[in-house]
């Protein structure tokens, strides 16, 4: 996906656009973590995000050899030291073309995990993991409904993550209607798929899909420490 969106068609830029509206929480983490407020941060966001969209900013992907995580970061520490000043004169609600998002939540959101984030840096990492990992749930829940098993789904992800001594429980089976060997092996399914998503969705901030299994312990180690 990144490497197509090098060349700009009306695809690549849904493609970027999509990526930008999914990620841009961890950029307003790291925002409020170095010390704005939130009305800045919101401001500095919305601003970064038009001018990265505006311009083709990922002909310069390979200096960050090829991560979007990584790359989106640098790009917002650069915007942050040499391009704000510039972009005061536009006045909040100008004529900059905005995304449309969550500020209702942000916040809050903000205040929640702040609580354990040492750093801008670490808070960033922290909050695109997340924002990675619920995007592949809400993939796997898209394609469970249209296989008429959002029931199944939703009695079952909580076991995604769980640890093996969880499934002991006949709870979800019994909601189910079904024996528990059949929920583990509906369980089992269900976790493959999952993982298959996650590197897949990991792969599509990446221009080279043989850097997932480095990517995806980078993330995770967000969680660690």
């Amino acid at each position: 996906m990144l490497a197509a969106g090098k060349r700009s068609t009306l695809q690549s830029d849904r493609a970027l656009d999509e990526l930008c509206r999914t990620y841009w929480f961890p950029l307003y983490a790291y925002v409020r973590r170095r010390g704005h407020t939130k009305e800045d941060a919101e401001d500095l966001t919305q601003a970064f995000f038009a001018r990265f969209l505006k311009k083709n900013y990922l002909e310069c992907l390979d200096t960050e050899r090829g991560r979007f995580r990584a790359f989106l970061l640098a790009s917002l520490k650069h915007f942050l030291s040499n391009e704000w000043d510039k972009s005061q004169a536009q006045k909040r609600g100008g004529n900059a073309e905005h995304l449309s998002l969550d500020w209702q939540t942000a916040d809050t959101r903000f205040q929640v995990a702040a609580v354990n984030e040492p750093g801008p840096d670490k808070a960033f990492d922290r909050e695109w993991a997340l924002a990675l990992l619920a995007r592949v749930i809400e993939r796997l829940r898209a394609e469970c409904k249209a296989d008429g098993r959002s029931k199944q789904f939703e009695q079952l992800k909580i076991f995604l993550t769980a640890g093996k001594d969880v499934l002991s429980s006949a709870g979800a089976a019994k909601a189910l209607g079904m024996d528990e060997g059949a929920m583990r092996t509906a369980v089992h399914r269900l976790r493959k798929r999952y993982r298959l998503l996650l590197r897949d969705e990991i792969a599509q901030t990446l221009s080279d899909s043989a850097m997932v299994d480095e990517e995806m312990r980078a993330l995770f180690g967000a969680f660690s420490g």
